[in-house]
């Protein structure tokens, strides 16, 4: 390593490109530091975030210093995991690999020979070291998918999902099961339903169990409670600026040879966005910054049990799924006591795809029907009684990102949406809300929206791509099919704003494949 340098790498973000990247350049000799605005979280940080969302949710302004941030702008709702360990903290662990479509998609067909075959040893290796195990259990949320999906003619699709969980003995730690005895103990899941805030119980192979211990082990430095305002170019490497995430004080900046910006689709993009336009230090970014921006085509319904003793929160969040269609994919959603406060985003069930006229059936059901409309918010114990259905589609449509002053964030500089070229991502599937009013009937429900999405006219998504995508040249994209950005050599996007279509099913599988063939690439530290 160059003495002018802190490191031969630095990474920002500890999501799955960022863990990738930290382990496999360690592995080959690098000096890697990895830079993560959240806290390093202990089994009794995700204990209590799993019963008070005041312990789980990130929104430093409020106070509130947990990991689950809810971000809102004029177009999209986004929900993102920031933490040591990234998305993986707060996902369901589940591990799907995509349909044909995602890798025939015309938008970047053309940046590989073959996207299926050259992704697919990086699959198996992603599989191996996330620890995927097919979900053992079954409970009353998975048999009503499964009626669901009859009554959907797509009863040869269901099953259960694979899983990045280990279902071992829940009473009983044991030697490293997953990664030939070099990870932690581990203890197996003992279905408390609460992966979405984090496994206290230690089952779910969340990256600070695989990637980042290993990562750790070979030297690699975490710094958490460290955010990124802007990047620098330095000597022939980069300079990185920070300051602490809610204390607002600067801290020290760090200097690299190489720098992987993997801090999610909104970290990475408010990074390149500052970097060009408020600190002009690297003024080249490509001017296709903040497009191609894809909420994986999704939506979000809820079904309310009408039964007072109903409790479905035996499980692991998701544990079923099937596919209605050859692009459309479906699966339950186990709610945690914390995630209580979500009953107040819902509203009655209405179809329609004129926003306006679907807002007005809305507003006029809760003002004629105010009881039964209502009934949800006024749910005592409605995490026990709720299934969430989330819906995904590989399918062509887009929203995009500017960056300025934004009402929405306090007038603040920021990222703004707006409306693209192309379809736009929905805020209503009609696909969602036909399994909802057959999830509620099988079940003995009421099927419910998401007023964001009714409503408010928003895509919500908690599996947000683009903006910083892959292409040929500057004038499609912001970096090239090895991640590199245009113009700045040793400078890297590594999660999910590097990809350019919509996955279609939960993308983390995919975020760690391309990780892992992007980090293939390197073989001996940088002179």
């Amino acid at each position: 390593m160059s003495e002018i340098f802190d490191y031969d790498v630095l990474i920002v973000g500890s999501g799955f490109g960022g863990s990738v990247s930290a382990l496999r350049l360690a592995e080959k000799g690098y000096k890697v530091c990895v830079l993560e605005q959240g806290r390093r979280l202990t089994p009794e940080d995700l204990s209590r975030a799993g019963k008070n969302s005041k312990y789980l949710t990130w929104a430093p302004a409020l106070g509130r210093y947990g990991f689950l941030a809810q971000d809102i702008y004029q177009h999209m709702g986004v929900v993102r995991g920031i933490a040591v360990g990234g998305g993986s903290v707060v996902y369901a662990a589940v591990l799907l690999e995509p349909g044909e479509r995602f890798y025939q998609d015309p938008t970047w067909k053309n940046l590989s020979d073959d996207w299926s075959k050259e992704l697919a040893p990086y699959y198996q290796t992603a599989k191996k070291m996330l620890g995927v195990a097919n979900n053992p259990y079954k409970g009353i949320q998975d048999a009503w998918l499964e009626k669901t999906a009859i009554r959907m003619k797509a009863q040869h699709t269901y099953g259960t999902v694979p899983q990045g969980i280990f279902f071992g003995n829940p009473d009983q730690f044991v030697a490293d099961p997953l990664l030939d005895g070099k990870g932690p103990e581990r203890r197996g899941c003992n279905q408390c339903g609460q992966c979405i805030t984090g496994c206290a119980q230690g089952a779910k192979n969340s990256l600070d169990q695989n990637y980042l211990y290993l990562a750790e082990q070979l030297g690699v430095e975490i710094i958490a409670e460290s955010k990124v305002t802007h990047v620098e170019c330095y000597a022939d490497g980069y300079r990185i600026h920070r300051k602490h995430p809610w204390k607002k004080n600067p801290q020290q900046p760090r200097t690299a040879k190489m720098v992987i910006l993997s801090a999610g689709v909104i970290g990475t993009l408010e990074i390149l966005f500052a970097s060009r336009d408020d600190y002009k230090t690297l003024p080249n970014i490509s001017a296709q910054l903040g497009e191609h921006v894809r909420t994986n085509s999704e939506a979000i319904v809820s079904i309310l049990s009408n039964d007072e003793q109903t409790d479905v929160t035996q499980g692991t969040t998701i544990s079923s799924h099937f596919h209605p269609d050859d692009q459309t994919h479906i699966t339950q959603n186990r709610f945690p006591e914390s995630y209580e406060f979500m009953k107040f985003y819902m509203g009655p069930l209405i179809s329609g795809e004129q926003p306006f006229r679907r807002a007005l059936k809305v507003l006029t059901q809760m003002l004629l029907h105010p009881i039964r409309s209502s009934k949800v918010w006024r749910t005592k114990n409605w995490y026990k009684k709720v299934t969430v259905l989330t819906v995904m589609q590989q399918a062509d449509n887009q929203l995009k990102f500017s960056y300025g002053r934004s009402l929405l964030k306090g007038f603040r500089k920021s990222l703004k949406s707006q409306i693209s070229v192309g379809e736009r991502s929905p805020s209503y599937l009609a696909r969602a809300n036909q399994a909802a009013q057959i999830y509620a009937e099988v079940s003995g429900g009421q099927p419910h929206n998401v007023l964001l999405e009714s409503v408010g006219n928003l895509s919500v998504t908690a599996h947000l791509l683009g903006g910083a995508v892959m292409a040929e040249i500057p004038n499609e994209g912001v970096i090239d099919a090895n991640h590199a950005v245009f113009g700045y050599p040793n400078l890297y996007v590594v999660d999910g704003s590097a990809i350019p279509v919509n996955v279609g099913v939960n993308p983390s599988l995919t975020i760690t494949a391309l990780a892992e063939r992007f980090s293939a690439k390197f073989s001996q530290p940088l002179e």
